[in-house]
């Protein structure tokens, strides 16, 4: 008996009306050819439809790799909780993805969660318990107080509670029963045993396929190589037979490592690159924003980073010598993916880490984060607002939800958020060491109130001592209990006009001397 099956065999078994969920990391460990099988499969015959999916991260790149837009059609999709969704626009259309598409004119029923939230809460569905308890996220855009993570209208059902326990406020998120999940490994046996070693990320596979079956449902597993029992060291497969009912061989074309890259084994840390071969991240204000932000990390703490400039830190000081030798080492940093040690990458290749020396599944890295071990978070941001609250879930026509932003920053000691000081045209020129703005954006971020409540970047400050900078290519604030600090203003900057002229409202102080930012930072010339 084998549990290899066709992919129409193992397909056949969702029905209408199921809930399904599916693993992914953008491009990384995406069960891709299942996703355009479900989809493919309604185009054919009109089933299954009218499916809830639950996909604790943004799945797919929206372009090679199409991932969780593949299902955005009308009547397949009836409802979609995502940790994150795709936002990038095609480089040959001009579009944004379908899924984002589909959520911007209310077409379907859209929740958001924090990562960590979808992480553990499948933890609960396995266990079997009423539901997933947290203090992580109150106040913030999850909380049915704020709009309990409903991204469109016509989501009316509330996934999430706030509830009393002894006394204090939580949320609480009910489990209902998941009938499918969707996996993506390496390799399998006849026995369905998954094994993930050309996988640079595990993510939520374990979570779901534990979090499905203790659901009576079915897990399907797609992999491109089929082994002989027995023919792989026990230690390598992460998940047993027992826990997967359908296994889908596909060629080596269909699952590319991630987006761009085929395979890589420095994502596996079987090679390892050399610190004088990482590209070299463009110069450019997300160079100089990663840059200052890099000299707020600390040797022998562990940082998570998030995207953009954040995520560009490690290759910064790469470039700096920071890394020569052994100092990599004195460095440890992860992303909310998992990977630990190396280097994080940037672009469609952020999550995962080159020359890496570990790695966890994703329920575990959330253990971590929520646990507060990682002492320092780099972050981005889009809006933050005059209450010193943060945006990044929710702006203008793009609706990204928060990944594990809200995760990582309720729990880290020192908390720095990076991004441009404004945005939507942004052109900046660096000359003879200062700064110029050859076009000022047409967006301020520093607003009165934002659009999407993701964090509380003040309560955090004030109630749980938290310290926290805003980092951008112009500025540097300190978030206190009174409000913003600008304590950094960068050489070539007029104050009045390019700084508080672009924010709604004023800081509560400005550093009188206000110190210039590092000539450091504004050493290499460039034109936008």
């Amino acid at each position: 008996m084998t549990k290899f099956s066709t992919l129409e065999q193992a397909l056949s078994v969702i029905k209408d009306g199921d809930t399904v969920a599916s693993t992914g990391v953008i491009g990384w460990i995406t069960p891709d050819v299942l996703l355009k099988g479900i989809s493919d499969r309604f185009e054919a015959t009109g089933h299954p439809n009218n499916l809830d999916f639950y996909f604790p991260c943004g799945t797919g790149d929206a372009m090679h790799i199409g991932g969780m837009d593949h299902i955005a059609k009308k009547g397949l999709l009836r409802r979609i909780m995502a940790g994150s969704m795709l936002n990038p626009v095609h480089p040959e259309t001009g579009e944004r993805p379908k899924l984002m598409q589909m959520i911007q004119n209310n077409e379907i029923e859209c929740f958001s969660w924090a990562m960590g939230t979808s992480m553990h809460w499948f933890r609960e569905v396995a266990r079997r318990s009423p539901g997933y308890l947290t203090k992580t996220g109150i106040g913030t855009f999850v909380d049915p107080d704020v709009c309990g993570g409903k991204f469109t209208e016509s989501s009316q059902d509330g996934l999430v509670e706030k509830i009393k326990f002894k006394g204090e406020d939580y949320l609480f998120y009910p489990t209902r029963p998941i009938h499918v999940g969707l996996l993506r490994a390496t390799s399998a046996d006849d026995n369905g045993n998954l094994s993930f070693e050309n996988e640079a990320l595990l993510s939520s596979n374990i979570a779901i396929a534990t979090a499905v079956r203790a659901s009576g449902g079915i897990v399907i597993a797609q992999v491109e190589n089929k082994v002989d029992r027995g023919s792989r060291p026990t230690n390598i497969v992460k998940l047993p037979g027992a826990l997967v009912d359908h296994v889908v061989l596909v060629d080596h074309a269909q699952q590319p490592m991630v987006t761009d890259i085929d395979y890589d084994a420095n994502y596996l840390g079987l090679n390892r690159i050399e610190m004088t071969e990482l590209p070299r991240p463009p110069v450019c204000v997300d160079k100089i924003i990663a840059r200052r932000a890099s000299w707020e990390t600390k040797k022998h703490e562990l940082g998570i980073l998030g995207f953009g400039a954040s995520g560009d830190i490690p290759l910064v000081m790469a470039e700096d010598g920071k890394f020569d030798g052994d100092e990599i080492y004195d460095y440890q940093f992860t992303t909310e993916h998992g990977s630990y040690g190396g280097v994080v990458m940037m672009g469609w290749q952020f999550s995962a880490n080159a020359n890496p020396e570990a790695l966890v599944d994703g329920l575990t890295q959330f253990d971590v984060i929520e646990g507060g071990l990682c002492k320092f978070a780099a972050l981005a941001f889009a809006e933050f607002d005059s209450k010193g609250t943060i945006n990044v879930s929710k702006f203008g026509k793009v609706n990204p939800g928060s990944g594990g932003f809200i995760n990582i920053a309720h729990n880290a000691e020192r908390l720095v958020f990076t991004g441009t000081f404004t945005t939507a045209g942004l052109k900046t020129a660096v000359k003879d060491g200062k700064l110029e703005i050859v076009k000022e954006g047409k967006i301020k971020k520093f607003v009165e109130t934002a659009q999407h409540i993701t964090y509380l970047v003040k309560e955090g400050v004030v109630k749980r001592n938290q310290q926290a900078k805003i980092v951008t290519e112009r500025a540097v604030f300190e978030v206190h209990e009174d409000g913003l600090h600008l304590v950094e203003i960068a050489p070539g900057i007029d104050l009045q006009t390019q700084i508080l002229d672009q924010m709604d409202y004023a800081p509560a102080r400005v550093a009188e001397p206000l110190p210039l930012m590092d000539a450091e930072l504004f050493a290499e010339d460039y034109v936008e």
